[in-house]
C-alpha cells in the first residue's frame, strides 16, 4: 500500500497519535505487524492545533518526507492580547500584561507588517534541536533555551474577526514557520502580549482541510479508497 493520505487532526491528539493509529489499521490491511508499516507524515501539529496532516503511507512515499514537508501552508489563528504563555498558546502558565485595546487599524496594520521574508526565533517549546537535544525537552527542565532567528515568508496575514480580545486571522506561510512564534511578535508590536489560543491548519500546497477525513471516521475499506498518488 502505497499513497498520500489526508487526515483532520482532532484537538489532543499528537500527531504521533494519528501516525499511530492509521498504521494499526494499514497492518490490519496488509496482515503485518504496525511495526513493519511505514507510515509518516510532512508536517507536524501542536497537540492543541487541529486541522490538516498530510500522512505518508509505504516506503516510497515516507522516504520523500523531507521533500514533501517543505510545501506552503496555510492557518486559520486564533490569538488573545493582553496575557502572554510560557509555551505561547493555551497549554502554557498565563501572565497578564496589559488592558491596551488596540484599534481595528492597528491590528491590521501589525498584520501587514509581518508579511514577505522575516526574520523568525522558533519559540522555546518547539521541536528545533539543541546540540542534539529537543528545545521543548530542555525548556520543561527549566534549562535556558536560545534559538537563532532565521528566515520564513508569511505571505499573507488577512484579518477576518476582532473582538478584543480575541484576533482572528488566517495566515498563508513557508515552510518553518511557527505561528506561536508569530503570535507573540504580534503581540511586541501591538504592546499588548498575546498568545496563540487556537488554531488549525487549512491548507497544505494544493491539498485542503475540506478532503481529509477524522482518523476515527476511517475504515479499511474508506482509507483505500481515500489514497491519493503522486
Amino acid at each position: 500500500m502505497q499513497g498520500l493520505l489526508l487526515v483532520d487532526k482532532p484537538k489532543t491528539w499528537t500527531s504521533f497519535d494519528v501516525v499511530n493509529y492509521v498504521r494499526k489499521m494499514v497492518a490490519e490491511i496488509e496482515g503485518k505487524k504496525p511495526k513493519n508499516c511505514k507510515v509518516g507524515h510532512t508536517g507536524t501539529l501542536d497537540p492543541m492545533a487541529t486541522g490538516l496532516l498530510v500522512l505518508l503511507i509505504g516506503k516510497e512515499y515516507t522516504r520523500r518526507a523531507g521533500e514533501l514537508s517543505k510545501q506552503d501552508k496555510t492557518y486559520d489563528v486564533t490569538m488573545k492580547l493582553g496575557e502572554t504563555s510560557t509555551t505561547a498558546d493555551e497549554e502554557g502558565e498565563k501572565t497578564v500584561m496589559s488592558d491596551r485595546k488596540p484599534s481595528k487599524t492597528e491590528v491590521s496594520e501589525a498584520l501587514a507588517h509581518f508579511t514577505g521574508q522575516i526574520m523568525q526565533v522558533p519559540p522555546a517549546f518547539s521541536a528545533m534541536k539543541i546540540n542534539g537535544q529537543r528545545a521543548y525537552k530542555l525548556a520543561r527542565e527549566g534549562k535556558a533555551v536560545e534559538l537563532e532567528a532565521r528566515p520564513v515568508t508569511i505571505y499573507e496575514n488577512r484579518l477576518t474577526e476582532y473582538d478584543y480580545p480575541y484576533v482572528k486571522f488566517t495566515s498563508h506561510v513557508s515552510s518553518g514557520t511557527y505561528i506561536r512564534s508569530l503570535v507573540t511578535d504580534l503581540g511586541e508590536l501591538l504592546a499588548t502580549g498575546a498568545y496563540m489560543s487556537d488554531l488549525q491548519r487549512t491548507q497544505i500546497a494544493d491539498f485542503t482541510l475540506p478532503d481529509a477525513m477524522a482518523p476515527t471516521e476511517l475504515t479499511p475499506e474508506l482509507l483505500q479508497a481515500a489514497l491519493r498518488q503522486l
